[in-house]
């Protein structure tokens, strides 16, 4: 299919375009259209459950729960919208971009690994929409879960969201922008009617919890950001390479913040009433408990709308690293595997799980620290790129610019696996704990996929890398920079 034809169906629906680089004249989205997509990847009510764990688990007090609100999406979604500059620069998908940095063969590495670790993302989002639709009919029906039907409803938004990922980002977005606007109507009525109903004495009257545990919260709420920086500029390649780059990072810091700091919040009242939240293998059901049956269910059902469209912005961008992973197939279809593998691990997860937020948080630390080590190195490679060779991406043979030694860059790849197993070493969950987790600032505040963005950025700033390949056909030759 031409370039031209693919475009056509793209605008009318079917998305076809791969991870091709997007040709400057159909590069006309705007900036602005970035703040209801990352409004939207924020829907969810998982946002509730971490806010509640501030409470329960890190027993943080309500204003530190505040600073926590705040600064978590700024941190992370900073870097999401850093990272999404390389998307208007390069045109093409984030793991695509990816190749000019590791090489053609060096990529598979990072990108087997955030393609497993999106896996298990797309698996939580699947269990707690599945949870949401579960609440929904008891509280309208009085149906009991039971093990068939959590299958059922988990079948069904599976689907759904394979059906919306499929279609590609026209559809992703036009569905984001009015799920951002329903979404938001019923937070301001939930908002309101906890501030009436709330015993806020009980919530000002907690005493406060530890710095070690205020930080260890940011990073906990953080790494669901994180999560989304190699995808950024899935969401960016369409902006002109003239999109204003500071508008790029304030709109998606805006975006994610107008969600996450009320969410959290609310979450974080609510936990006050339900100390028992820790321990429940259903991460949605106390919502029916303290919130009244005009509001819960409405608020559920939206919810649930909005996670669908989180899976499938997740399952959107999976379908762009499958193919950088070398399946041969069309993007919508590379997307079937995701949603496959979401459902079996999903089936296991509400069938075997005892404590849903224990495994939730022992999940997102390890997801923070396998996408931080690509972010460490990516990141620092943008400091010294400005363009992306599109026919070099695409070339994944010998005759590739970007096949350097062997189809690896030798900086790239070391400085990725070296600032992994750093990440790695001072990261404690309930999985995996590190040889050097305790006794020590990083591991006792939380801060390991800190650490593995640092190790990992600052190795590939010192190590020696290939030069920097300028597209042929702006006239160039490759060129050494340097920092």
């Amino acid at each position: 299919m031409s370039e031209t034809a693919a475009a056509t169906d793209g605008a009318h629906g079917l998305e076809t375009r791969g991870i091709e680089q997007v040709p400057d004249h159909e590069r006309t989205a705007r900036v602005r259209g970035l703040f209801p997509t990352w409004v939207g990847a924020n829907i969810s009510v998982l946002l509730l459950t971490m806010g509640a764990s501030l409470v329960v688990a890190y027993r943080l007090g309500f204003w530190q729960a505040v600073v926590v609100a705040v600064c978590a999406p700024v941190v992370s979604y900073g870097l999401v919208g850093l990272i999404g500059i390389a998307g208007k620069r390069g045109g093409a998908p984030g793991m695509a971009l990816s190749r000019a940095v590791f090489g053609q063969r060096g990529n598979l590495l990072p990108g087997s690994l955030i393609w497993v670790a999106r896996w298990g993302w797309e698996t939580i989002n699947a269990v707690t929409g599945a949870y949401a639709l579960l609440t929904v009919l008891d509280i309208l029906f009085g149906v009991r879960a039971n093990a068939l039907l959590d299958m059922v409803t988990l079948l069904a938004f599976v689907i759904a969201t394979f059906a919306i990922s499929g279609l590609g980002i026209n559809a992703v977005q036009k569905c984001n922008k009015y799920a951002a606007y329903l979404f938001g109507a019923f937070s301001v009525l939930v908002l309101g009617y906890l501030v009436a109903e709330t015993d806020w004495s009980a919530v000002f009257g907690r005493p406060a919890g530890s710095v070690a545990a205020m930080i260890t919260g940011i990073g906990l709420i953080a790494a669901g950001g994180v999560s989304w920086i190699p995808s950024a500029p899935d969401f960016t390649r369409y902006l002109p390479r003239t999109a204003s780059a500071k508008g790029i990072v304030g709109v998606t810091v805006g975006g994610a913040g107008i969600v996450v700091l009320p969410m959290v919040l609310m979450g974080a009242v609510m936990a006050v009433s339900t100390p028992d939240l820790a321990s429940t293998a259903d991460p949605v059901s106390f919502l029916g408990e303290i919130l009244p049956t005009w509001i819960a269910v409405p608020y559920l059902l939206i919810a649930l709308i909005g996670m669908l469209l989180i899976n499938a912005m997740s399952m959107y961008s999976a379908g762009f690293t499958a193919q950088t992973l070398g399946f041969k197939v069309p993007r919508h279809w590379a997307v079937s595997v995701n949603a496959v593998i979401s459902l079996v691990f999903g089936s296991v997860l509400m069938l075997a799980a005892t404590s849903f937020l224990g495994s939730f948080t022992a999940f997102l630390s390890l997801l923070a620290v396998a996408f931080s080590a690509w972010v460490g190195v990516f990141g620092a490679d943008m400091l010294r790129r400005r363009e992306y060779d599109g026919a070099a991406l695409s070339d994944t043979g010998r005759t590739s610019a970007y096949w350097y030694r062997g189809g690896f860059s030798p900086a790239a790849v070391t400085a990725w696996a070296l600032g992994l197993a750093t990440g790695l070493m001072f990261t404690t969950s309930d999985w995996f704990t590190g040889p050097l987790a305790g006794n020590n600032v990083i591991g006792e505040y939380g801060l390991g996929w800190v650490a593995t963005i640092v190790v990992s950025g600052l190795l590939y700033v010192v190590l020696p890398k290939p030069a920097v390949t300028v597209p042929a056909e702006r006239g160039g030759e490759p060129q050494p920079l340097s920092y």
